[in-house]
């Protein structure tokens, strides 16, 4: 009996022990306040919980009352400092390389690729980020990408006139996958020539791409893991066949990776440039598709701005010698209030909940500790709808940066990263969504059928869409 009891003490001494370690980490200073949940699962379920609202995600905004700006907490399995100071993201933005580095949760690693973009630092980032630029830097948006991103919106349109309704967020997001993949990989779906979607796999990650990281089949991370193996095998199966015909030449990203990994000491491997190239499929379509379907969403729902929006890019139209030439990047860049109006969406639509960092070594700043080897969450929702920098903050208001439009990041705009992790297709995307507009607004008008609602998981959805029914401008 004594040994019984003796092992079942032992036993309760021990848990007692690692609960009470869990809730009350080693630090060699003064942890910020908060809580670290529930052993191992911390407070994932509670940050992972679907909310309607646009406000600050209720899981952010309690702990801020709770605790301050600036809280601790455990997510899937790792301590977290979450920051919604604007002085202290700024810091922390400044400290790449030095006190801290680009991190995300082991499961986005295992979504991305362990030789993703995010996932890199020092030369070889910058490398990649060199490789990026160069298919879709300045001189490219000016030369090439603008009159093709124009051509595309202009087909879309058309056949969107063409049929009963649209589901916005889908059909958006077809256009804008359709013209990256041609311009990175030559890639056009032939139903005659293959069974198999590139497309497809790309919808079922992203489904499970925000949501509980437990992978089970039948759950949607299973799924997401799922469709990023079969539309990596795919990418593999395309470059690989492009290997073996190099008398052809795309002029797209293939080429320049075919010709970097022939180069004597390079230091791209297929791996890298495969999740490189799955990141930037991700990327291009997945958050701009968000971003107009939102922007449409508010425009359809404030027509006092879509009425200063339409002025804008009909003066445009009228000023030139022919009203049917092409879209000029003059022209692009003259669009003072399409550039206020993009920056109020993606203000509002915080399509990316969290920007996570790690700690190099012990950072102290504003009297607390955060330890090294703890993940930093910089929160750009608390930034955005910080009533203290934007009067009435929920409210769509393009006018309110008149006079200080962003280009980049700020201490109160970080809608596309910060310090040297700035999203280098920033320019792309605000070009696309620019564009569309303008095709939209001289040449067609639409009207709202159904749908419209969002939900945050903490990402923003679309869950029952956005349908709209689009008809030609009579002249």
């Amino acid at each position: 009996m004594w040994p019984i009891l003796c092992i079942g003490a032992f036993i309760v001494i021990s848990i007692t022990h690692w609960v009470h370690r869990w809730r009350n980490p080693k630090c060699n200073g003064k942890l910020p306040p908060g809580s670290m949940g529930l052993p191992l699962l911390g407070e994932t379920l509670q940050f992972f919980a679907p909310n309607t609202s646009s406000a600050i995600p209720p899981f952010i905004k309690d702990r801020m009352k709770r605790y301050g700006p600036v809280f601790r907490t455990s997510l899937v399995g790792r301590p977290v400092v979450i920051s919604t100071d604007p002085e202290i993201n700024h810091f922390i933005f400044q400290q790449e390389g030095h006190l801290v580095q680009s991190w995300y949760p082991d499961t986005f690693t295992e979504i991305f690729g362990r030789q993703n973009v995010g996932s890199l630092h020092g030369f070889v980032y910058k490398y990649l980020k060199n490789l990026v630029l160069s298919l879709f830097g300045p001189e490219s948006l000016k030369d090439k990408l603008l009159p093709q991103v124009e051509l595309t919106a202009h087909k879309t349109l058309g056949l969107w006139a063409s049929q009963g309704t649209v589901e916005l967020k889908e059909a958006t997001a077809n256009m804008i996958f359709d013209l990256t993949a041609k311009k990175l990989i030559s890639y056009e779906y032939d139903p005659a020539k293959s069974s198999e979607n590139l497309r497809e796999n790309f919808v079922a990650f992203i489904h499970g791409l925000i949501s509980f990281p437990l992978d089970i089949p039948g759950t949607a991370y299973h799924k997401c893991l799922q469709g990023r193996k079969k539309a990596m095998k795919m990418l593999k199966d395309m470059l690989e066949e492009r290997r073996l015909m190099p008398e052809r030449c795309q002029e797209d990203f293939f080429d320049f990776v075919l010709i970097e990994l022939k180069k004597e000491g390079t230091i791209l491997t297929e791996e890298m440039a495969l999740d490189l190239m799955f990141v930037l499929l991700f990327a291009s379509f997945e958050t701009t598709s968000l971003a107009l379907t939102l922007a449409i969403k508010l425009l359809t729902d404030h027509p006092h701005v879509l009425k200063e929006l339409t002025e804008e890019h009909e003066t445009i139209v009228r000023n030139r010698e022919n009203e049917d030439a092409k879209l000029t990047w003059k022209e692009y860049k003259s669009m003072t209030y399409t550039a206020q109006v993009i920056n109020e969406v993606v203000r509002l639509a915080n399509i990316v909940p969290g920007i996570f960092r790690k700690a190099m070594r012990d950072i102290e700043i504003k009297g607390y500790t955060i330890p090294a080897g703890w993940a930093i969450m910089v929160c750009p929702p608390a930034v955005h709808l910080n009533p203290a920098k934007y009067e009435n903050p929920l409210e769509f208001n393009p006018g309110r940066w008149k006079g200080m439009e962003s280009n980049g990041a700020s201490k109160h705009f970080m809608a596309f990263g910060g310090g040297m992790r700035f999203c280098v297709g920033t320019e792309f995307t605000k070009v696309q969504m620019a564009v569309f507009l303008h095709c939209l607004v001289t040449q067609y008008r639409w009207t709202a059928v159904k749908g419209g609602n969002i939900v945050r998981t903490p990402g923003l959805s679309f869950p029952d869409g956005f349908h709209i029914r689009v008809s030609k401008k009579n002249k």
